[in-house]
């Protein structure tokens, strides 16, 4: 069981600290919903706990294989509905590095395994996870 602690600053910023660890993590609102967008927003931290999600149990998974994902890159957009405010989708583009050399069965369970992380199932289902997979080409490993 983790525990963490949120310590509202004012002006929409507040301060989430991880209790075992002490590492911090301050958010403030968007801009586009009276803050100053100078942090992640609560929702920003929704899509980002999506792809680190998915990372870490494809690294788990590659790592069984004995296949390095290191290098690997996450590029995420998340986009919101007005009325009610919310996410309807999150974009997740991965790449993997050029020199990464795995079989295509490798490749369809890593694929396999970061589309059902723990994240990828808590979100709503109202909420489309439109993901893509930018492995090397065969020809080049």
């Amino acid at each position: 069981m983790a525990h963490f602690q949120v310590y509202y600053e004012g002006n929409l910023r507040c301060v989430a600290t991880h209790l075992a660890s002490g590492t911090m993590i301050e958010t403030d609102a968007p801009v586009d919903n009276h803050g100053k967008g100078e942090r992640f927003s609560p929702t920003d931290l929704v899509a980002t706990a999506l792809g680190v999600c998915m990372m870490t149990v494809m690294g788990i998974a590659a790592a069984d294989k004995q296949i390095s994902l290191e290098g690997t890159r996450m590029e995420m957009e998340k986009t919101m509905a007005a009325s009610p405010r919310r996410i309807v989708k999150i974009r997740v583009e991965i790449y993997f590095p050029n020199q990464l050399s795995i079989s295509e069965a490798d490749r369809a369970y890593l694929e396999r395994v970061a589309r059902n992380c723990p994240v990828a199932k808590s979100i709503h289902p109202d909420i489309e996870q439109d993901i893509h997979f930018h492995w090397p080409s065969l020809e080049t490993v």
